[in-house]
C-alpha cells in the first residue's frame, strides 16, 4: 500500500521489501490461502499484473468459498477490467457472507457511487451508520453522495462537526467542497488557515496541499495576485512530487501551475503526466478537464466532460461519485464554461 500510493519521495524502494515479505511467506507455505492472497496484493498492486492477480485470487476462492475477503478481492478484480455488473454481484455475495463487515459495505457503496447509483450506495452508507453510529468519515462520505445529487441542505447536516482539527483530510476536504458549492469562499479560506496555523500535520506535503487549497479558493474569488503568492509557498513540494511516475502528482502540479496563471506550465505539466504508466484513467481525464477549464480551453473542457458523463469511475476530485450534471451546475470551477449552451445541456439531468 505504501508502495501504491507513492506516499514520499522514496516510496519506489518500498517494493522491494513487499517483494521480500512475500517470498518469505511462500518459503514458509506457498499454497496456504494467506500467502497466495498476498500474491494477489503483490501482483495487483506493485506488478500492476491483473490477469495473474486474478488467476491467484481465485485460487483462494476456490479453496475458501465461504470467504468474503476472497469475493470482496474477485469484485476489485471486476471493476479493474471495467466489468461494473459483476463487481456489484461478487460485493453482494460478500455482503451475504458477512453483512456486517465495514470495510466491504464501504467499496460496494463507493461502487454504487461510481456507478451514479445513488439510493443503493446511500443504503449501504446508512449500514454503516447502524453500526458506527456518528462517525465523522463515514457521515462525509454520505454527505458527498449527497453533493454529487445536489442535495446541499442534506449534505451541510452531515458535516456541520468538522472543523479545522478535523483528521481525515478526505472528510475535511468534503467539507470545505461544500464551501465553495455554497459560494461561502471566506469560510473555506477560515477554515484552511485555522488548519494551517492549529493542525498538526504528519508531513510537509498535507500541509503545502491545503496551502495550495488556500490558493485555489482565492483563485475562485477571483484574487489572481493573492492566489499566485500562496500558491507558490507550495510549489517547491508539488514540482518535487511530479517528479515521480505518478500521474496524480503530475496533474496536481498542473493544476497548482493553472491557479498561478501559468497557463502553459500548466498544459504542459498536464500532458506529460498523461503519457506516464497507467495515466489512462476517467479519473485523470477529469482533472484534465478542470485544467483545460482553468486555461480557457473551453471547448476541449466540455468535450472532455461530455465523455466522463458516460462512463463510471472513480473519481479523485469528488469521490466516491463520477462526476454527475448536479456536480457541474454547483462547482465554481466549472464557471467560465456556463454560457456555453453544449455545456449548459450537460448539465441536465437525464431521466432513466
Amino acid at each position: 500500500m505504501i508502495y501504491v500510493n507513492r506516499f514520499d519521495a522514496t516510496t519506489g524502494a518500498r517494493a522491494d521489501p513487499a517483494k521480500r515479505a512475500l517470498e518469505n511467506a511462500q518459503k514458509l507455505d506457498p499454497d496456504a490461502p494467506e500467502t497466495l492472497f498476498a500474491l494477489y496484493s503483490y501482483q495487483a498492486m506493485v506488478l500492476g499484473d491483473w490477469e495473474a492477480a486474478k488467476a491467484s485470487i481465485e485460487r483462494v476462492s476456490k479453496m475458501l468459498p465461504s470467504s468474503s475477503e476472497a469475493q470482496r478481492a474477485l469484485a476489485t478484480v471486476a471493476k479493474h477490467e471495467g466489468h461494473w455488473d459483476e463487481s456489484i454481484a461478487y460485493y453482494e455475495q460478500a455482503l451475504a457472507l458477512d453483512p456486517r463487515n465495514v470495510q466491504i459495505l464501504t467499496q460496494a457503496g463507493l461502487t454504487y457511487a461510481n456507478l451514479r447509483q445513488f439510493p443503493a450506495a446511500l443504503k449501504l452508507y446508512d449500514r454503516i451508520l447502524d453500526i458506527m453510529p456518528n462517525d465523522a468519515d463515514v457521515m462525509a462520505t454520505k454527505a458527498s453522495i449527497y453533493q454529487a445529487q445536489g442535495n446541499l441542505s442534506g449534505a451541510a447536516k452531515l458535516l456541520s462537526g468538522i472543523n479545522e482539527q478535523t483528521p481525515n483530510d478526505a472528510t475535511f476536504g468534503r467539507k470545505l467542497n461544500q464551501l465553495q458549492y455554497e459560494r461561502n469562499y471566506g469560510e473555506a479560506i477560515r477554515l484552511l488557515q485555522a488548519r494551517l496555523a492549529q493542525f498538526h500535520y504528519t508531513s510537509q506535503s498535507f500541509k503545502d496541499g491545503d496551502m495550495a487549497m488556500v490558493a485555489y479558493i482565492q483563485r475562485l474569488t477571483g484574487d489572481t495576485a493573492g492566489a499566485k503568492v500562496t500558491a507558490e509557498q507550495a510549489r517547491n513540494t508539488y514540482e518535487q512530487q511530479a517528479q515521480s511516475d505518478n500521474p496524480f502528482s503530475g496533474t496536481a502540479l498542473a493544476i497548482l501551475y493553472a491557479v498561478m496563471g501559468e497557463k502553459d506550465s500548466a498544459l504542459k505539466a498536464a500532458e506529460r503526466a498523461l503519457l506516464l504508466p497507467g495515466a489512462k484513467q476517467p479519473a485523470l481525464e477529469e482533472r484534465l478537464a478542470i485544467i483545460q477549464t482553468m486555461c480557457g480551453e473551453n471547448s476541449r473542457a466540455i468535450a472532455t466532460l461530455t465523455k466522463l458523463l458516460q462512463t463510471p469511475y472513480f473519481s479523485s476530485w469528488y469521490e466516491p461519485a463520477s462526476i454527475t450534471p448536479a456536480l457541474l451546475r454547483i462547482d465554481p470551477i466549472w464557471d467560465p464554461l456556463r454560457s456555453d449552451p453544449a455545456f449548459q445541456k450537460l448539465c441536465e439531468e437525464k431521466q432513466p
